[in-house]
């Protein structure tokens, strides 16, 4: 039995997901750009998917973060760095779901954020504007980028989102968890790291594995 969990858990550990941009399996990236740059040793996007990863509304998923106005951007650099981790972390295995989307077969789901990661994400964001609480459905797509649906009206993140966990679990319908686990203690994924150590999620993913 202990073979059978052993290759379970190896199947978790060091893998791209089955969605629209990943590469099929991870591996170096010398050339990844910006703030996607922390996983260039070991990537599951491409260069050109961390440049778009920056764009304010790139070709990835047509999304567009100014859709109640300009996005600061110390808010948006977490948006960047959500995009980033998403599209290029090999380290997401253990939370990988089924999806059921025309454009992925595969979502995360549940993704133990190091508290301290969430909050600094809702600190920055807090005076950012949005006129929806889960970002994956319900937009205006008739001019091909998303626009606020008929009848939402734009308000403050903290009113949309009144704490850092709902920020965290509802803004991408629950595919990251607020923890009160902390960075370095390998129990939960750090979406910043010092790209000069090593990277924190590969013990993480073992962990839950």
């Amino acid at each position: 039995a202990t073979t059978a969990v052993a290759v379970a858990q190896d199947s978790l550990l060091n893998v791209c997901m089955d969605a629209k941009h990943h590469k099929t399996e991870p591996g170096p990236e010398g050339q990844l750009y910006g703030q996607c740059v922390l996983w260039k040793d070991n990537a599951c996007c491409t260069a050109n998917t961390s440049v778009e990863a920056h764009q304010d509304q790139s070709y990835l998923y047509k999304f567009n973060w100014d859709h109640c106005g300009a996005m600061p951007e110390k808010c948006k650099r977490h948006f960047i760095q959500d995009t980033c981790l998403y599209e290029c972390s090999p380290n997401l295995g253990p939370w990988i779901d089924q999806a059921d989307n025309s454009w992925r077969k595969e979502r995360i789901r549940d993704v133990p954020l190091c508290q301290e990661d969430c909050e600094q994400w809702w600190e920055d964001c807090q005076d950012a504007v949005t006129c929806k609480v889960n970002w994956h459905k319900g937009w205006n797509w008739t001019t091909g980028t998303n626009q606020c649906p008929k009848g939402a009206m734009c308000q403050k993140f903290k009113f949309v989102f009144p704490t850092a966990a709902a920020l965290c679990e509802q803004i991408w319908s629950g595919s990251y968890r607020y923890t009160s686990h902390h960075r370095g203690s390998g129990r939960c994924i750090q979406m910043w790291f010092d790209p000069a150590q090593e990277n924190p999620n590969v013990a993480v993913a073992q962990y839950y594995a």
